[in-house]
Protein backbone atom coordinates (compact mmCIF):
# COMPACT_ATOMS: atom_id res chain seq x y z
CA UNK A 1 0.00 0.00 0.00
CA UNK A 2 1.10 3.49 -0.61
CA UNK A 3 1.94 5.85 2.20
CA UNK A 4 -0.84 8.26 1.22
CA UNK A 5 -3.47 5.52 1.57
CA UNK A 6 -2.19 4.54 5.00
CA UNK A 7 -2.25 8.17 6.14
CA UNK A 8 -5.79 8.55 4.77
CA UNK A 9 -7.01 5.52 6.71
CA UNK A 10 -5.32 6.68 9.91
CA UNK A 11 -6.76 10.19 9.61
CA UNK A 12 -10.21 8.74 8.86
CA UNK A 13 -10.04 6.58 11.97
CA UNK A 14 -8.89 9.57 14.02
CA UNK A 15 -11.84 11.64 12.79
CA UNK A 16 -14.27 8.83 13.61
CA UNK A 17 -12.72 8.50 17.08
CA UNK A 18 -13.06 12.25 17.74
CA UNK A 19 -16.68 12.32 16.53
CA UNK A 20 -17.55 9.36 18.73
CA UNK A 21 -16.00 11.09 21.75
CA UNK A 22 -17.96 14.27 21.01
CA UNK A 23 -21.31 12.49 20.74
CA UNK A 24 -20.89 9.95 23.55
CA UNK A 25 -20.86 12.53 26.37
CA UNK A 26 -24.33 13.98 25.57
CA UNK A 27 -25.58 10.42 25.12
CA UNK A 28 -24.49 9.56 28.67
CA UNK A 29 -26.24 12.66 30.02
CA UNK A 30 -29.43 11.79 28.11
CA UNK A 31 -29.33 8.22 29.41
CA UNK A 32 -28.88 9.43 32.99
CA UNK A 33 -31.78 11.88 32.58
CA UNK A 34 -33.96 9.12 31.12
CA UNK A 35 -33.17 6.73 33.97
CA UNK A 36 -33.85 9.41 36.60
CA UNK A 37 -37.20 10.21 34.98
CA UNK A 38 -38.07 6.53 34.89
CA UNK A 39 -37.22 6.12 38.58
CA UNK A 40 -39.28 9.21 39.42
CA UNK A 41 -42.25 7.86 37.50
CA UNK A 42 -41.97 4.61 39.43
CA UNK A 43 -41.91 6.55 42.73
CA UNK A 44 -45.09 8.40 41.76
CA UNK A 45 -46.73 5.14 40.68
CA UNK A 46 -45.86 3.57 44.06
CA UNK A 47 -47.37 6.59 45.83
CA UNK A 48 -50.49 6.19 43.69
CA UNK A 49 -50.67 2.46 44.39
CA UNK A 50 -50.45 2.95 48.15
CA UNK A 51 -52.70 6.02 47.97
CA UNK A 52 -55.31 3.99 46.12
CA UNK A 53 -56.26 2.39 49.44
CA UNK A 54 -56.91 5.87 50.89
CA UNK A 55 -58.52 7.47 47.78
CA UNK A 56 -55.35 9.45 47.09
CA UNK A 57 -53.95 10.10 43.62
CA UNK A 58 -51.12 12.20 42.16
CA UNK A 59 -51.30 12.84 38.44
CA UNK A 60 -48.43 11.39 36.45
CA UNK A 61 -47.59 14.16 33.98
CA UNK A 62 -44.65 16.20 32.74
CA UNK A 63 -44.71 18.71 35.60
CA UNK A 64 -44.85 16.17 38.42
CA UNK A 65 -42.00 14.19 36.84
CA UNK A 66 -39.87 17.35 36.49
CA UNK A 67 -40.71 18.36 40.08
CA UNK A 68 -39.69 14.99 41.47
CA UNK A 69 -36.66 14.82 39.15
CA UNK A 70 -35.32 18.11 40.43
CA UNK A 71 -35.89 17.39 44.12
CA UNK A 72 -35.70 13.59 44.23
CA UNK A 73 -37.45 11.66 46.98
CA UNK A 74 -38.01 14.81 49.10
CA UNK A 75 -39.79 16.22 46.04
CA UNK A 76 -42.12 13.22 46.00
CA UNK A 77 -42.81 13.68 49.70
CA UNK A 78 -43.38 17.41 49.19
CA UNK A 79 -45.73 16.71 46.30
CA UNK A 80 -47.67 14.29 48.49
CA UNK A 81 -47.90 16.83 51.33
CA UNK A 82 -49.05 19.55 48.94
CA UNK A 83 -51.69 17.23 47.52
CA UNK A 84 -52.90 16.36 51.02
CA UNK A 85 -53.16 20.03 52.01
CA UNK A 86 -55.09 21.07 48.91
Amino acid sequence: MELINILTYISGLAIIFVLCRIFIVPLKVMLKLFLNSLIDAIIILIINFVGNFFSFHIGLNFFTIIFVSLLGVPGAVLLTVIKLLI
